[in-house]
C-alpha cells in the first residue's frame, strides 16, 4: 500500500502544483503551456525522476481527454454561432487544413532532407489547430472578439480534426505498406469520416438531450450521464468509421442547445471535467518527452514553427476564406491563432504505435513545434487582437443567473446586476426598472448585508440587485446597470459612437441630412438592408461602414438582423475597431 499512496502522493501533487502554477497565466503564458513544462520536470529527465514511457497509455489518456474538452467546447457553442461561421470554419477546417499540410510537408522535406512522404506526414501533423489550446486561450485572452472571428475559430478548431488524422492514417498506411495515393478511395474516405461523424453526433446528441430531460436524477449526476454518453458516442462512432472527435463535438452542441432543467446542471461541473482533462493530458504527454532531445531538434522546430505561424497558415486562412469576404484584419487574426497543442502531439503518436520508422524523430519534432507555437502565438493572443483592432465591448451580462422550475421558466429567470458608477440607477429608487414588465426586485446586497427593498429604498453604486426578470431583457438590463463605462479598456459609447439609430431607419433620410449620395435603389432601402449590401457578409455587433463623412457601426442585431446601429459623424483614429 505504501508504494501505491507514494504513487498517488505524487500525482496529487504534480496536478496540485501545476493548478497553482495556472495563476502565471494571467502574465501571458498559456495554461496549456504550463501544464506541459510541469509534466516535463516531473519527468525522467527533471526533477520528480518519474519514469513513464508507455505510448498506448498516454494515447488513451489523450484521447479521452480529448473527448471531454471537445464535448464541454460543444456545449458552449451556440446555434446563432453555428449561423454566422460554419461554412467558413468548415472550409478552414477541410482546405486550409490540406492547404497547411501541403505546404508544410513540401518545406519540411526541403529542410530536413527527408523523403518527401515524411515530410507531408510531419506537416499533417502539425496543420490542425487544437481545440484545447484554442477553447482555453480564447476564454483567457482578456479580450471580447466579434462573434464572427470567435464563432469561426472555435468551429474550426472543433471540426479539423477528422481531415487531420485522415491525412496522418493514411499516409502511414501509404509508407508502411509502400502504396501510392488513390484519389479517389481519398475522397470515398473523407465522406465516410465527414458523413457518418456528422450524422453520428447530431442523433446521439439528440437521444441522449432526450434521455436527460426525462431521467429524475441527482443534480450531480446529470453531469456524468452527458460526460459517460458522450464519451460511449465517441467511441461508437470511431468503431463505425467516423470521426468520433467530430461526432463528441456535436454530441456537445445538440445538448447544450436544447436547454432543459438537467443541461442546467452540466455546465457547472463540466468545466471542472474539462480542466482536469486539460491537466491531466498535457501532464502525461510531458512526462513522456525528453527534454535533451527537444534541445536536440530546437532549430528544424523552431524553422518549421516560424514557417507554420507567418506562412502556411496565412497562406491556408487566405484561400479558404476567399469567399466569405472577411476583413483582412480578421484574417489575419485567425491565421495567428492556427494555435498548437494536444492533437499535434496525440497524431505524432500514431506513427509510434505502428513502429512506423522514424517515428520517435517525428514526436519529439512535433513536441518542440508545439511548444514554439505556445510561446509565440499563445502569449501574444491579446496583445495581437488588440494591435488589430478586432476587441468590442464585453455583453453586459449579469454576475449570477439561476433558473427556475415551472411552466415558465423558460421564459423567465433569477438575474443578479452590479450598479456601477455611470449607470443612471445611482442614488435613484430605480424608477428606470419601471418601464420592464412583470420585473420584481427580489433582494439586494450591500457590502455584506442582505436587503429587502421597499417603495423608496434608494439604489446606491456596488449594490447587487437579484432581480426576477424575463430572459430577453438580459441585456437590455446588463447595459443599464453597466451604463457606458465598458470593459477591458473599451467604452461602449465611445466605440459605437454617440448617437444610436433603428436598423429600420430610412437611407434616403440619412442621406439627405448627411448630404451622402447613394444610388435610387440604395435611397429606398432602411440602414440595416444597406449596410448588409456594403458589408457582403452576414453582419455581427462592431461591423463597420463607411458612408461618406458617417461610420455606421453595427451596435444590436435581432435573429440576424440589424437592429441597432452606432453612428459617429467623423472617423475617430481612436476609437477601437
Amino acid at each position: 500500500m505504501s508504494d501505491i499512496n507514494i504513487i498517488l502522493f505524487f500525482l496529487g501533487l504534480i496536478l496540485f502544483l501545476s493548478v497553482l502554477a495556472s495563476s502565471l497565466a494571467r502574465f501571458g503564458p498559456p495554461l496549456l503551456l504550463i501544464f506541459l513544462i510541469c509534466g516535463m520536470l516531473a519527468g525522467s529527465e527533471g526533477i520528480g525522476h518519474i519514469q513513464f514511457d508507455s505510448v498506448p497509455l498516454a494515447f488513451f489518456i489523450a484521447n479521452l481527454a480529448l473527448a471531454v474538452i471537445l464535448l464541454d467546447g460543444g456545449l458552449r457553442t451556440s446555434l446563432e454561432t453555428f449561423r454566422v461561421a460554419l461554412r467558413p470554419a468548415l472550409s478552414l477546417a477541410t482546405i486550409g487544413v490540406l492547404v497547411s499540410a501541403s505546404l508544410a510537408g513540401a518545406f519540411i522535406a526541403l529542410v530536413l532532407h527527408v523523403d518527401w512522404r515524411y515530410g507531408l506526414l510531419l506537416g499533417s501533423i502539425v496543420a490542425s489547430t487544437d481545440a484545447a489550446a484554442v477553447f482555453s486561450q480564447l476564454r483567457s485572452s482578456g479580450v471580447t472578439l466579434n462573434q464572427r472571428v470567435s464563432a469561426t475559430l472555435e468551429i474550426e478548431s472543433g471540426t479539423n480534426d477528422p481531415m487531420a488524422i485522415f491525412l496522418v492514417t493514411y499516409l502511414m498506411s501509404a509508407i508502411s505498406q509502400s502504396k501510392g495515393f488513390d484519389i479517389a478511395s481519398v475522397g470515398v474516405e473523407l465522406v465516410r469520416q465527414f458523413g457518418i461523424g456528422a450524422i453520428g453526433g447530431v442523433a446521439l446528441g439528440y437521444a441522449l438531450s432526450w434521455l436527460a430531460s426525462r431521467l429524475p436524477l441527482v443534480e450531480g449526476l446529470y453531469a456524468l450521464l452527458i460526460a459517460s454518453g458522450g464519451v460511449m458516442a465517441f467511441t461508437a462512432i470511431n468503431q463505425l468509421g467516423g470521426s468520433g472527435f467530430l461526432g463528441i463535438y456535436l454530441v456537445g452542441v445538440v445538448v447544450g442547445n436544447r436547454r432543459n432543467e438537467a443541461t442546467e446542471h452540466v455546465f457547472r461541473v463540466m468545466d471542472g471535467l474539462a480542466w482536469l482533462a486539460q491537466a491531466g493530458m498535457f501532464l502525461v504527454l510531458g512526462l513522456l518527452v525528453n527534454p535533451s532531445q527537444l534541445w536536440a531538434d530546437a532549430a528544424p522546430a523552431f524553422l518549421i514553427a516560424l514557417f507554420l505561424i507567418f506562412v502556411a497558415r496565412p497562406a491556408a486562412v487566405w484561400l479558404s476564406l476567399l469567399p466569405f469576404h472577411f476583413p483582412i484584419r480578421e484574417q489575419g487574426f485567425i491565421a495567428w491563432v492556427g494555435l498548437r497543442g494536444a492533437v499535434p502531439i496525440v497524431l505524432s503518436l500514431f506513427p509510434l504505435m505502428i513502429n512506423l520508422e522514424g517515428g520517435q524523430f517525428l514526436f519529439d519534432l512535433t513536441f518542440a513545434v508545439v511548444l514554439v507555437s505556445l510561446l509565440i502565438q499563445g502569449t501574444s493572443l491579446g496583445a495581437m487582437a488588440r494591435w488589430l483592432k478586432l476587441q468590442v465591448p464585453e455583453a453586459p451580462l449579469p454576475a449570477e443567473t439561476f433558473d427556475l422550475d415551472g411552466e415558465r421558466d423558460d421564459q423567465f429567470q433569477i438575474m443578479a446586476f452590479r450598479i456601477e458608477a455611470d449607470s443612471i440607477l445611482a442614488n435613484t429608487a430605480g424608477e428606470a426598472l419601471t418601464r420592464y414588465d412583470h420585473l420584481r426586485v427580489i433582494a439586494v446586497t450591500r457590502g455584506s448585508r442582505l436587503r429587502f427593498p421597499r417603495r423608496g429604498f434608494v439604489y446606491a453604486v456596488g449594490d447587487k440587485l437579484y432581480l426576477l426578470a424575463a430572459r430577453s431583457h438580459c441585456s437590455e438590463l446588463g447595459r443599464l446597470f453597466r451604463g457606458d463605462t465598458g470593459h477591458g479598456g473599451l467604452v461602449p459609447g465611445r466605440f459605437f459612437g454617440p448617437f444610436t439609430l433603428a436598423g429600420r431607419a430610412s437611407s434616403g433620410e440619412l442621406a439627405d441630412v448627411y448630404g451622402i449620395p447613394l444610388s435610387e435603389d440604395e435611397r429606398r432601402t432602411d440602414v440595416a438592408h444597406l449596410m448588409r449590401k456594403r458589408l457582403r457578409r452576414r453582419p455581427v455587433a462592431g461591423d463597420i461602414v463607411e458612408l461618406g463623412p458617417l461610420r455606421l457601426i453595427v451596435r444590436r442585431l435581432d435573429a440576424g438582423t440589424i437592429d441597432r446601429v452606432g453612428l459617429q459623424l467623423a472617423p475617430d483614429p481612436s476609437v477601437e475597431r
